[in-house]
């Protein structure tokens, strides 16, 4: 199978571009006039792994705010008993981002061509994960799209507000690392070498911090090349690392074990969790498959893997919590709440009250670690200065009082 760009026109009279996958140039025209396309313009794709790579990733990447409008516009439109593909149709018009244009429209043609919404969304796993599929899947079959997707279009703004709070906590913090960085590279690559020079004629004897400092200097400036790639290589070892099972394990238990961040990732996971299999709950679907679906989007594999076993208590007949009460990554507070849920047949209700109370939780910790994370960065900063001033000042005054 090959991937062919194609350029032609739809019902309406206007051109889109696009890519489609077949064997050869004639079936992919074939699959076009199937989707009721008037072809133009069919050709091979050529392929520069990297480059293509580089510009899906910066370029054409849908972001997570264009999902959150889409499925909340899609709601509206839809509870104002719009038809899907008008509904569909009217949103490739509404929405900014180009790639995800052609994907609404891809899907507008599928469903006016008779497929289900759910069965088009699948075709972008890329775009659309096993969550909102299910989540669509469970609408379909009940009758009540609609509500699904304002379910839907609820947990996706949360999950973005959450995420967005989280990223925006830790701009400052970056921000001051970053700088101080570029100011390390810039005294050690201009500055210390200009010095160096001095103190060498001068033949003064130098502290150990200034030696030190100035060695770090000369092989910074001599030999950056290699430290280039030195960090390439350990980025690149680290990376395929963590593409493994053992070590992206290894990954996730870490998260959980930091000292001040492992609680703050535990809290994330476990609102994505309960949020997620609340939602999925409250759309009409069956308990495994809600685990099954949940078990994807959770993002850890520490809890993928107490999901998965407690699928397979829950499939023997046993509670939710068989497995979760064993584990030291699941608090006290939500087993007692899940048992409690099961009990009264209301799990769905607790799980989303519990969302709430760790979501508040999660703001409380961002809270805590930036707030914690300011005198960190004092610190670090003093510490520069301190370096400076006993490794170049002192030198430097040693030597003018020689005079």
């Amino acid at each position: 199978m090959s991937i062919f760009n194609y350029k032609a026109k739809n019902r309406a009279g206007q051109t889109i571009r696009g890519k489609v996958e077949a064997v050869n140039e004639q079936i992919a025209a074939d699959i076009l006039r199937e989707k009721n396309l008037f072809v133009i313009k069919v050709s091979r794709k050529r392929h520069f792994f990297l480059i293509d790579t580089i510009i899906e990733k910066f370029f054409c990447r849908i972001k997570v705010k264009d999902e959150v409008i889409f499925f909340r516009q899609l709601s509206v439109l839809i509870s104002a008993t719009i038809p899907l593909v008008q509904a569909l149709n009217i949103l490739v018009k509404q929405t900014p981002n180009k790639t995800f244009q052609k994907v609404i429209l891809d899907i507008a043609d599928d469903v006016e061509g008779g497929s289900r919404l759910s069965d088009s969304l699948a075709k972008y796993p890329q775009v659309f994960n096993n969550f909102i599929i299910s989540m669509i899947k469970s609408g379909e079959t009940s009758g009540k799209l609609e509500e699904v997707l304002i379910y839907l279009a609820n947990q996706q703004e949360q999950d973005y507000d959450l995420i967005s709070k989280i990223r925006g906590a830790m701009i400052y913090p970056a921000f001051v690392f970053v700088m101080l960085i570029v100011v390390g590279v810039i005294v050690m690559v201009f500055v210390i070498p200009k010095l160096t020079t001095i103190f060498l004629e001068s033949e003064t004897k130098l502290p150990l911090a200034t030696l030190i400092l100035i060695s770090i200097s000369q092989f910074i400036v001599n030999f950056w090349w290699l430290l280039l790639f030195i960090l390439l290589v350990v980025f690149i070892f680290f990376q395929l690392y963590f593409k493994t099972p053992f070590g992206r394990h290894q990954r996730d238990v870490l998260k959980l074990k930091l000292p001040l961040l492992g609680p703050l990732f535990q809290r994330i996971y476990l609102v994505r969790f309960t949020r997620s299999f609340a939602t999925l709950l409250t759309g009409g679907v069956m308990i495994t498959k809600a685990l099954e679906v949940t078990r994807e989007v959770v993002g850890n594999t520490v809890y993928q893997g107490l999901i998965s076993k407690t699928i397979k208590e829950v499939e023997d007949g046993n509670t939710l919590v068989s497995v979760f009460s064993k584990s030291p990554y699941i608090p006290v507070m939500l087993n007692q709440m899940i048992s409690i849920g099961e009990e009264a047949g209301k799990l769905d209700v607790v799980l989303a009250k519990i969302t709430d109370f760790y979501t508040k939780e999660v703001e409380t910790l961002v809270k805590n670690f930036v707030t914690l994370l300011e005198p960190l960065v004092i610190v670090l900063i003093g510490l520069g200065v301190g370096v400076l001033v006993a490794a170049v000042i002192l030198p430097i005054y040693n030597l003018a009082s020689q005079f």
